[in-house]
Formats: structure tokens, sequence, C-alpha cells
């Protein structure tokens, strides 16, 4: 694409050479420049763009776009000074790719939890009435049947703008992002006007090193969604409502237990027969149903609502919302996998005592006949951690089943030893399968009616971490493999 085509949307200056020249990708990774490429040089916590502009122009990049002086001295290659690098990359990505989001419905979510999980939501009604839809956010890009890893849950926003280029290609009709408050931050969502902007919850996170330096500028960087989208749908019960939606610049509508909101829920309860974990609640105010959510947990209530407030407001049918929240499932969050026989087996990526505290706590609630907890802790990390790990599973479950992890460098052994050290604070009863597949088949085969079995630590992960090299492992086939091993049908 022409340069000049592509600065068509931002203020800059050129410092040397002619923008009339042919663009053949953009690229911010020196590594990957490439003959007639667009650098673009971004500032991080850890490095800068412009200390490797040099090496840029000298493998052939056509121009280089900066926010401070760089010495060049090949005079054939255009250099373009803007105010922020990272701002205009998501305004060239976006000519780049014809402006995408254009040809879909846009859905970002914000909050410190129940982003995943409410992507998850509105994808799953959405495709119950006929939608397709593209997500992006913790578990990578997904477009179809295709996974796409990424390095962070909101990506570059050159990697957002090629992810909706190949969902419309694809025949996609709406995207659902998870908006982090550092993709807030970092511009990686510019260029997007949101038709929807979702907003869960607020609470401590993030704060210090390379993300936010105090609360008050992470509760900002998360109001900046709603100066960039049409309609935000808005938790009314979080106590940080008001401030997030103090300066929008969008129609603002509610949801909550609170009276006042625009959907209402009330009377929610838990719901659990073997193989199945949700909650019940009834819904007021622009829609009057009861609902089924396929997600356990008091919690997942206001998950819910964010997701019908989304699909309400693009007059999705109701039997499609319902439908599409008692059939919802999160990979690798709360997941459970469907077994022969009277007990639950579930996996989830609590990969931290206090992950690990929020999902056994909200299992104990389902009152099992036992709680049974599989995990490890992972090597060449705070030892710490998994002395923290040892003692919450040892005071929540009924039995924890310590096994393997990712662990890297480290003895599986040793690490395990860390974890009998805080199990033994507690009167909790263990025992130890160092391989995790047998570590499954353990719990499969002792598993009795009414249980509930959490299987730890991997959640979305497909892999196993030994020594630098990741061995591909899929909970999910482990256990297909150990239901036929045990000739369990």
């Amino acid at each position: 694409m022409n340069l000049k085509k592509l600065l068509c949307a931002i203020d800059y200056t050129i410092i040397q050479g002619d923008f009339d020249v042919e663009i053949s990708d953009i690229i911010y990774d020196s590594r990957k420049v490439e003959e007639g490429s667009l650098f673009v040089c971004l500032k991080g916590y850890n490095a800068d763009g412009h200390k490797y502009a040099p090496e840029a122009a000298s493998k052939g990049a056509a121009a280089l776009l900066v926010s401070d002086d760089v010495d060049i001295n090949n005079k054939n290659v255009t250099i373009i000074k803007v105010k922020n690098t990272r701002e205009a990359l998501a305004f060239v990505s976006a000519e780049f790719f014809s402006n995408p989001a254009k040809e879909l419905t846009t859905i970002a979510i914000t909050g410190t939890k129940g982003k995943t999980t409410t992507v998850a939501m509105i994808k799953s009604i959405l495709e119950c009435a006929g939608i397709k839809s593209g997500t992006i956010g913790t578990l990578g890009i997904i477009i179809g049947n295709r996974l796409i890893k990424t390095n962070n849950t909101t990506p570059e926003s050159y990697e957002i703008q090629k992810a909706m280029r190949e969902m419309v290609n694809d025949g996609c009709k709406a995207m659902i992002i998870e908006a982090s408050s550092i993709g807030l931050k970092w511009h990686r969502v510019d260029a997007i006007d949101f038709d929807y902007g979702v907003f869960t919850n607020f609470s401590h996170d993030h704060i210090g090193g390379a993300e936010h330096k105090d609360m008050e500028e992470y509760l900002q960087c998360k109001a900046m969604l709603f100066n960039k989208c049409r309609v935000g749908i808005i938790n009314r019960d979080d106590e940080k409502w008001e401030e997030i939606v103090k300066d929008a610049t969008c129609k603002i509508e509610t949801f909550g237990f609170d009276k006042k909101a625009d959907l209402v829920a009330s009377n929610d309860k838990l719901l659990s027969n073997p193989g199945f974990l949700g909650v019940h609640f009834d819904l007021n105010g622009k829609i009057n149903t009861p609902v089924d959510v396929a997600i356990p947990g008091h919690f997942s209530v206001y998950n819910a609502l964010s997701a019908i407030g989304v699909c309400v407001d693009m007059h999705i049918p109701k039997d499609n919302i319902l439908e599409g929240l008692k059939k919802v499932k999160v990979k690798g969050r709360v997941e459970i996998v469907p077994v022969p026989g009277n007990y639950t087996l579930l996996i989830d990526y609590a990969h931290n005592a206090l992950s690990m505290e929020n999902v056994l706590t909200t299992l104990r609630q389902y009152n099992p006949n036992r709680l049974i907890t599989m995990f490890g802790a992972g090597g060449n990390r705070p030892k710490v951690r998994r002395y923290e790990m040892g003692e919450t599973s040892g005071r929540l479950s009924d039995l924890s089943v310590i096994t393997e992890d990712n662990s890297r460098f480290e003895d599986v052994m040793d690490i395990i030893e860390d974890i009998k050290v805080g199990i033994s604070k507690t009167n909790g009863e263990y025992v130890v399968v160092p391989n995790r597949k047998n570590a499954i088949k353990y719990c499969i085969e002792n598993a009795q009616d009414g249980d509930i079995i959490v299987l730890a630590g991997k959640g979305h992960e497909d892999y196993q971490e030994i020594k630098g090299v990741k061995y591909h492992m899929d909970e999910r086939e482990l256990i297909a493999e150990c239901l036929a091993e045990l000739g369990i049908k």
C-alpha cells in the first residue's frame, strides 16, 4: 500500500525522503524487517524500537515511523515523525488492512475479572443466533476452528487489525475482544470505534513494574474504553461504576442486582447435577425471563448479565440468548469435561493460591460429596507460591492429588516437596502421583458419586514444559486416554 495512504488518518512530519512509496508490510520487531516494509519504532517498558532503526534501514525498510530523532545514514529511507508511535501503529494498521472494524459488529470487554468468560458467553449467544464471531483475548485469537496464540491478552494493534481482516474473510459478522487496561493504555485498540463496550468489575490488580503506577491510573485506563464505543454496558453494582462512566461519551446502560439497573437480576441460586454445575437467576428490565447459566458460581450472574446487555441491544432473540448461556463453555475455566459416572470432572487454569482459592471456594458452595484437587506448581518460580498453593488446597479440598506442572528446569520431586510444606500446615489429606496422566487416572479410578474433581493449573494450555522443551499435552486427550485404559465407557 502507498505510504501516503497509510498515513491518511494521523498527523505527521516528513523528516526525510518521499512518502510516495509502496509499503509491503508494517513491522515493529526489527528482527522481522523485510524489503519495502514500514518499521514502527515502539517504546516498551524494557526496550525502545528507536535503537533498532539503523538496523531496520540496513535490512531494506522503505520507511521508518518514529517519535524521537534517529540517526540514519541512508537518505533513501523515508522517515516520518509522529507524537506517539503506538497510537500511529493502530491507525496505519487499520488503513493497511482496509479498516475491517467497519465490516464487523465490534464488542470490547474490560474489567479486572470476567473478561474471558464474558467473551465466551457473547460468542455462544451470537453463534446460537447464526452470527459467526471471532474472538481475541487470553485464549488467543479464535477464528472458526483456528487458534492463533498471542503473547498478550490484548495483542498489538497490528495483530488485532490483521485478525479482524481474517475474520471478515472467514465470514465473521462480529468480533469480541478482551480490552485489558494495558491494551487501552498502550493504544492497542485505537482506530476502532466499538459498537459496544462492557465493564465487568474493578479490583486491585496490575500495579507496579511495567503495568500501572497506581490504582487511579489502572481505573482511568479501563474508563478509556467508554470514549471509544457507541454503547457502554456497565456493572452498576461495582462501587467504581460511576467513576468509570463520569467522562464517558457513549450511551450508558447498566446491569446488576440494583433495582435501578436496566437489567436486574434476582433470586439467584446454584444448579448442580453430575456433569453440570451452573447458576439460575430471574431477569427483569429490558427483558423478563428466568435464566440458567452453564458456568458455576454466583459471580457468573454478572458475566451473564453483561452478555445479555450486549445481545439484547443487538436485538438477538430471547431464545438464542437463553440457549447460548445454557450451553456456554470456556476452555480451561471451570470447564466441565463429560465423563461416565455420577461425579463431575473439570479443568481449570488456577495456577496460584488466589485463583485456587477462588475456584475451590466457588465449588465448595455446591456441597460435593468430596472436593478433590489435582495440581502441581511451576518450576523456576518463587517457592512461596508452592507453599501457598499447598496450604490453600489442603484447607479447601477433601483430597489433594499432588503432581507435576511445568517443571521447567527443576526436578518435579523437589517442587512436590515444597507443595507438601504448605499442605502440612493443614489437616488436608493428600497423595503424591508425580506423573500428570497417572494422577488424572488416579482421580478417575477413585471417583465416588457426588464428587467434584478439579484438574488445576493447565486450563487452556496444551503443553508441558520440561527442561526448556514444550511437549504436547492436552488434559482433555489425557482424560479420554485414561477412560479407555480403564475400560470406562
